[in-house]
């Protein structure tokens, strides 16, 4: 077996193998923050939207709101499929989100109110998306999308 693939016979470097775990973890780590912003962390998106809205009307914005963001996060994996497919278009969306999301939040757009833990953790899906753009570029990484996807048996 070749440096640098996995030893599950896919014959993908590892290099994308731990830009797809990278991504797997950001959008994981969109969940978390998304559940802990809505039903935790006071004061919670539910006793805001309760506050102006009601408590009806706040559980239907944050049903919705969790509609659109499964939507976008599907969207975000199915991408993220075919990067590790060796798409070479995927990588490029991946990169400009990965890039956006790291200008988002160090241009202080991303800045959350409240305890400095609290920042971080809403940081971290960011920060994820941002690094799972490195291993994309590195050599092994680039030989995957040269070579196009494998064939399927």
């Amino acid at each position: 077996m070749a440096t640098g693939t996995t030893g599950s016979g896919s014959g993908r470097p590892g290099q994308i193998e731990a830009a797809w775990g990278l991504t797997l973890a950001a959008v994981a780590a969109e969940v978390l923050v998304w559940f802990l912003g809505a039903f935790v962390a006071p004061p919670t998106s539910l006793d805001e939207l309760t506050e102006y809205a009601g408590r009806d009307a706040a559980i239907v914005r944050i049903a919705l709101g969790a509609g659109a963001l499964a939507v976008l996060l599907v969207a975000w994996l199915v991408v993220a499929g075919r990067m590790r497919a060796g798409r070479g278009w995927a990588r490029a969306v991946l990169t400009v989100v990965g890039v956006g999301f790291l200008v988002f939040r160090a241009g202080g757009l991303g800045t959350v109110e409240g305890p400095a833990w609290w920042s971080a953790l809403n940081a971290l899906p960011d920060l994820l998306a941002a690094a799972a753009v490195v291993p994309m570029y590195l050599s092994r990484a680039r030989s995957h999308f040269l070579a196009g996807p494998a064939p399927t048996a």
